[in-house]
């Protein structure tokens, strides 16, 4: 299974390519990040990050395309603009007919890191240590990509494990 990780932002979008063997065994194929022009407008934005994740799932066919959920701040304007990247991810998704998963920055933090109150530093290190990586990705941005990537791996697993052992 090949998950597209993404973490959306107007300014930078990460993401990150994983890719899982029926054991479990899970291993980074590509992770970057989609930058916008500054100042561009903001559909010409919104249409570099849509173009930029098609470009990734061009290279890395992928199964599913798990997506960072809008985390919602005390800046109104702020969590609207984020959710038009969400948008270009997920119609980037649906235009090839992705299945796509959704996760709270908690629910990533938690399945990466262990606890979802992990500080950045923490889901890098983790995100290293899981994909057997000589560094954490770089720029943060490409690293958060992966960790969302690496959340849907490794909740998929433990789905699996868990049907397997109540239908033991």
């Amino acid at each position: 299974m090949i998950v597209l990780g993404v973490d959306p932002g107007v300014n930078a979008t990460g993401y990150g390519v994983v890719a899982q063997t029926s054991g479990g065994a899970v291993s980074l194929l590509e992770c970057g990040v989609v930058r916008t022009a500054a100042n561009a407008s903001l559909a010409a934005r919104l249409r570099t990050i849509f173009e930029g994740v098609q470009d990734v799932l061009s290279r890395h066919p992928a199964d599913v395309v798990a997506v960072e959920g809008v985390f919602y701040g005390r800046n109104v304007r702020s969590t609207v603009i984020l959710g038009h990247a969400r948008a270009s991810v997920l119609l980037a998704a649906a235009v090839r007919d992705l299945e796509v998963a959704e996760y709270s920055p908690a629910q990533i933090k938690s399945a990466v890191a262990g606890t979802g109150r992990a500080t950045k530093e923490q889901v890098q290190y983790m995100v290293q240590q899981h994909l057997r990586l000589r560094t954490a990705p770089t720029p943060a941005d490409a690293a958060d990509g992966a960790a969302v990537a690496l959340c849907h791996a490794l909740r998929g697993s433990l789905d699996r494990r868990l049907a397997d052992a109540a239908g033991a």
